[in-house]
């Protein structure tokens, strides 16, 4: 097993740094949502990170030399330890293209060398953007703990080195230090988008929009808001199909 994970780390590394190419290379034939679309009234959130970052946290998807037949995987996170209040949060990921590749979720706990959660998940009937749910794998995080998450497919079960991976960082933050020194929103709704962002609370900020998103696939103003956090973090790729998907809508 540690062998494997070795394996596998070495194909994290040298999947960074060749994400955005692969991602372009899917998305940038697509064109984009005319300017007649957007709203200048829409209330759209700004994202604060923490004040203490760790750069690079963030893992892209895509392999250099494929044909574009493989599919693009993005995790939906800043490239810095993103934060959490909750023990069992949502995870939210990308995937460019239905794929009948098997896929992988794993959660580590920095502390450990060994996965502390390794398993196949659902293949996605449909493409765009999804969740995990921590609670659905029954696992919660301990607080001021950093944890690396994953989603992989398996592109050759013989050869980890060649899964396309996606992943990134998050921590959960102490309840009582996010209550009353970070003024955390706990409900999900249009305005705890807002202020959970400008708060710095990434993971929940964003698992809010797509779960409002989820509820109302056509509401343009939800559409971008999540867009908006999305090229703030670099992933302008996934926010250019955010907002074509207002003409069509997909989650």
């Amino acid at each position: 097993m540690r062998r494997v994970l070795v394996v596998l780390l070495s194909g994290l590394i040298v999947s960074i740094g060749l994400f955005p190419s692969a991602t372009s290379s899917v998305l940038a034939d697509q064109p984009s949502v005319a300017q007649s679309k957007q709203t200048e009234d829409v209330p759209l959130p700004t994202y604060t990170p923490p004040k203490k970052l760790t750069p690079r946290a963030r893992v892209g998807g895509g392999l250099r030399g494929t044909d574009g037949s493989d599919p693009v995987l993005v995790a939906l996170v800043p490239d810095h330890v993103g934060l959490t209040v909750k023990k069992t949060p949502v995870l939210n990921w990308f995937l460019s293209k239905l794929t009948t590749y098997p896929l992988k979720f794993t959660l580590i706990d920095v502390r450990s060398v060994m996965p502390l959660h390794e398993a196949l998940i659902p293949t996605p009937v449909h493409a765009g953007i999804q969740s995990i749910n921590l609670k659905d794998w029954g696992l919660a995080l301990e607080p001021e703990v950093q944890y690396r998450w994953y989603i992989s497919a398996t592109r050759n079960p013989n050869s980890p080195s060649q899964d396309i991976v996606a992943g990134g960082v998050i921590e959960r933050c102490e309840f009582s230090t996010c209550l009353v020194e970070m003024e955390v929103d706990l409900t999900c709704d249009r305005q705890s988008v807002l202020r959970n962002a400008l708060r710095g609370f990434w993971y929940d900020a964003m698992a809010c929009v797509c779960e409002l998103i989820d509820a109302n696939p056509s509401d343009q103003t939800l559409r971008r808001q999540r867009a908006a956090l999305l090229n703030q973090i670099g992933l302008s790729g996934v926010a250019e199909w955010d907002l074509r998907s207002i003409e069509a809508p997909a989650r």
